[in-house]
């Protein structure tokens, strides 16, 4: 969408002080532990993109506030590359980077908020490559730290400690699928079924780079297989949100153009760990 368009779109430029009135009108509030995800083109026509956003996201939670993001690594190996031919996996091997907190790039899927949020000074980066978040705030490294390299989206995640925070999760123009916490019911629920990944990424370990092993949900194409309780064509994450709001969770509200949502996070989870266990079944 071109920049007028996005100005007729949002009724012209979408500013630092008006994503302040707007985000602050849909409750977001001083002090608060935050995950965002954001889709720039549904807010309208930014004045000084992403970079106002996350200014903007600051100013409301303030110092005592915390912004989180899921960043993932743009560069990551694919989880089947074991079944390359030998040669490739041989080259890979031998010279795919490895995984740098500092240097590599966050999952370009996520959009820019994530890389302009885990760029900026003070921000910290979680240490897994394939399930990484980054923070920015008073609760930055309680969040980050030590992420475990198996199960990253259960027990001790940072998504587990953003519910024990308190936290709150804002779509800011963003798809109801995009409700990464999600993942982390997932990781809690006791259905049948459940599905797992196994699979390898060269990291960094005192400065070397290493092979490592990581077990984890199948958070690429889903940790339960949905097809009995979701219609075909829609995402679970979606039927999860929509039956959330429904029931009357989360606030509704326009930032800039964009229809917004603010969840609660520990409500997303246990209502997303009971969908799913009194959909699927609890296992026998």
């Amino acid at each position: 969408m071109d920049e007028a368009a996005l100005l007729k779109k949002s009724d012209g430029p979408v500013t630092r002080s008006r994503l302040v009135r707007d985000l602050t009108a849909l409750g977001l509030g001083h002090g608060d532990v935050a995950m965002f995800h954001t889709r720039m083109s549904a807010v309208g026509y930014v004045a000084g993109g992403a970079r106002t956003v996350i200014d903007a996201l600051r100013d409301v939670v303030g110092e005592p506030g915390t912004l989180m993001v899921t960043c993932g690594w743009n560069d990551a190996l694919p989880y089947d590359f074991t079944d390359w031919p030998q040669a490739w996996q041989d080259a890979l091997r031998a010279e795919h980077p490895a995984y740098d907190v500092e240097l590599s790039e966050s999952d370009h899927d996520y959009g820019r908020l994530p890389e302009a949020l885990r760029l900026r000074p003070g921000a910290v980066r979680s240490r897994h490559p394939d399930a990484g978040f980054a923070a920015l705030g008073a609760a930055a490294t309680t969040l980050m730290a030590d992420h475990p390299w198996n199960d990253p989206h259960g027990a001790d995640s940072p998504l587990a400690r953003l519910v024990a925070l308190g936290g709150r999760v804002l779509l800011l123009g963003a798809p109801l699928d995009s409700l990464t916490l999600l993942h982390h019911a997932e990781a809690l629920a006791e259905a049948p079924g459940k599905r797992f990944v196994d699979h390898e990424q060269p990291i960094l370990a005192d400065g070397k780079r290493v092979w490592r092993r990581f077990h984890d949900i199948d958070s690429s194409e889903g940790a339960f297989d949905y097809s009995s309780v979701v219609p075909e064509g829609q995402d679970p994450f979606e039927a999860i949100a929509q039956d959330m709001l429904t029931a009357g969770m989360g606030r509704r509200g326009t930032v800039g153009a964009a229809e917004s949502h603010l969840f609660e996070a520990a409500e997303v989870v246990d209502f997303g760990v009971a969908w799913i266990e009194e959909g699927l079944g609890r296992p026998r």
